[in-house]
């Protein structure tokens, strides 16, 4: 469990305070590029990619070197770790954080960023905790999807061809497109100001948690979303 350290809270609030104007700008064109990057590429127009998709989408793994299925799932457990911090941010936002999430399980990045980007950073929390915010915000979601990533990484590891993946990496453009987005999904999740204002919201204030998951993508996320405190229920504001 996380604990509070409140002697390296005036350390913490020297990291985290970046220019938020910089961030937006800095998500912003990543955001346009990867846009323009995917509309350029046009995956959508190439003969190979709806095959594939159906083999993803109907289990067909043993068609497929087996990197692919498990990057395509870790594209479903990335939007779920920032639903678990989305969710309760949502709540404080004039806007739902649900039509993002949903819309970042199809496209990843490019329906996450808007969300990203037009928030305002808040470290308050208020209210009840609905059955969806209470799903996610739950300590045994994390452990669910830890599991599970480590489970797809084994998968990957004995079972993937590398050399293929490279081929395919280069060769099919769907293939090169979920892979860039899901190391942009690692990027951009320290970078964002929705991780430390979950820490800030869940009264974490020790610098070298912050570090550590901006340090180590993927996993140190997940640890976190296992350790972290539940939110505190309060009457609305």
């Amino acid at each position: 469990m996380f604990h509070n350290h409140s002697h390296e809270s005036l350390n913490r609030d020297r990291t985290f305070a970046s220019p938020i104007p910089a961030r937006k700008i800095f998500l912003s064109v990543i955001w346009l590029g990867f846009s323009a990057y995917t509309i350029w590429l046009a995956p959508l127009d190439q003969a190979d990619t709806w095959p594939l998709a159906w083999k993803l989408l109907t289990f067909q793994y043993d068609k497929l070197n087996a990197i692919i299925p498990v990057i395509f799932w870790l594209m479903g457990v990335w939007p779920m770790i920032y639903g678990c911090l989305m969710f309760a941010d949502g709540r404080m936002q004039n806007f739902r954080a649900w039509p993002y999430f949903i819309g970042s399980n199809f496209t990843g990045v490019i329906c996450l960023l808007p969300y990203l980007i037009f928030r305002k950073s808040n470290q308050e929390f208020f209210g009840k905790k609905d059955k969806w915010l209470e799903f996610f915000d739950r300590r045994s979601t994390g452990v669910f999807l830890l599991i599970l990533t480590i489970g797809l990484l084994f998968y990957a590891v004995l079972a993937g061809d590398w050399e293929d993946y490279i081929r395919q990496f280069q060769t099919i453009h769907f293939v090169h497109l979920i892979s860039i987005d899901f190391c942009l999904m690692c990027l951009i999740f320290p970078i964002t100001s929705l991780f430390d204002d979950d820490m800030a919201r869940r009264g974490i204030k020790d610098v070298h948690i912050f570090w550590i998951v901006a340090l180590l993508p993927l996993f140190a996320p997940l640890l976190y979303l296992c350790l972290r405190p539940s939110l505190t229920e309060t009457p609305t504001k």
